[in-house]
């Protein structure tokens, strides 16, 4: 197993990334616990192809388990999931000093982990992340979340798991689309920050998703090992941080405007987003005019959705797109701050950006 320790002082932990290793979960989990008790909270989906494995590793250390399973989808972050969540671990009797895991894709992750914050004003909470998108990305750094009608994850705070557990062999069960959705968030580490990690992507990307585990782990670690690296010096997004929403403001609008459905999942939005910010960076004359093609032509290469095209059914007018973008999270005394870049893995935050080229560009897209 491969670990990346995530250094945060007292809330410090490690991620654990390897094949096989969920069936040492049990053994992974037990020196956190003061009772042979956890509560799992999955969906329908994951509970289906892996929720008795997860137990029995459990019951190989003792560990008894109870389990809530939700359904499955980004719709599931919200305020009556939450509840159910929360008041489920209350009629469990879960105590602050027993462990929650989090056990599926980054809806799990993010409604869970907003719930274990919150419950007896704190439980400690563990990640199992089965889709590539949460082993990536929103299974550490300690952001949890839940959707509200104004926008995507406006409601949540930072709190850090004590582990995370990537099992890449979980990754085989997942429908391809929804692996490359995850994918759409291992790009995004090569652009922001690492070209050399975005050019092994170029050769490699087609084997990875193909099933190669080497390279799914190597991916995994890399992408994990840069996130630990920006959290590590911003944890709750005040500088930093906020570099790891290349894609995400475009992004996040998209899926607000999709109503948070399957006509885009969040990591397709990142991927067309992360290729519209790579589009504005281009026109506004901070990176070269090859690198939007460059990007696009990888993410096709990929199979992924690269346009406004590429999203089914109608899309509001780029005035509406550019008013959904105006709740991003990343808003500051009303201005909007973008993750643009100076070529690919050289990003930066800017709130020098004109809202008429912003404009300009989404017509141009939805044009297409």
């Amino acid at each position: 197993m491969e670990i990346v320790h995530v250094p945060l002082g007292e809330r410090s932990y490690d991620v654990g990334i390897g094949s096989g290793i969920m069936a040492r979960a049990g053994y992974r989990v037990a020196p956190f616990l003061k009772r042979p008790l956890v509560a799992i909270v999955t969906d329908e989906t994951v509970a289906g192809l892996h929720l008795e494995a997860l137990k029995a590793s459990l019951a190989e250390e003792g560990i008894k388990s109870v389990s809530l399973i939700l359904p499955p989808g980004e719709a599931t972050k919200s305020w009556p999931h939450l509840q159910s969540c929360v008041e489920w671990l209350l009629e469990e009797k879960i105590e602050r000093s027993d462990m929650i895991i989090a056990f599926g894709g980054g809806v799990i992750g993010d409604l869970v982990g907003f719930a274990a914050s919150i419950v007896r004003r704190g439980i400690r909470f563990v990640q199992i992340p089965t889709t590539l998108l949460a082993q990536v990305d929103s299974s550490v750094g300690g952001k949890t979340a839940i959707n509200s009608p104004s926008g995507k994850n406006l409601i949540g705070a930072f709190y850090q798991p004590s582990f995370v557990l990537a099992d890449v062999d979980v990754l085989g069960t997942l429908t391809e689309r929804d692996f490359l959705a995850g994918y759409g968030e291992v790009v995004k580490y090569g652009l922001l920050g690492d070209l050399k990690f975005f050019e092994w992507l170029e050769e490699t990307g087609p084997a990875l998703a193909a099933g190669d585990v080497g390279a799914r782990i190597a991916a995994v670690k890399w992408s994990v090992q840069m996130k630990a690296d920006i959290v590590t010096r911003d944890e709750t997004e005040q500088g930093d941080r906020a570099l790891l929403n290349l894609g995400h403001t475009f992004g996040h609008a998209l899926e607000a405007a999709t109503g948070y459905s399957d006509r885009l999942l969040h990591g397709e939005g990142v991927a067309i987003g992360c290729a519209l910010a790579i589009e504005l960076s281009a026109r506004l004359g901070l990176s070269s005019q090859e690198d939007p093609s460059r990007v696009r032509s990888h993410l096709r290469r990929m199979g992924m959705k690269v346009d406004l095209g590429d999203i089914p059914g109608e899309l509001p007018s780029a005035e509406a797109l550019l008013e959904l973008m105006g709740q991003d999270k990343k808003v500051v005394g009303g201005q909007m701050r973008y993750v643009l870049t100076r070529g690919i893995g050289r990003a930066f935050v800017s709130a020098d950006v004109p809202s008429a080229e912003v404009l300009r560009l989404l017509r141009d897209e939805l044009g297409r």
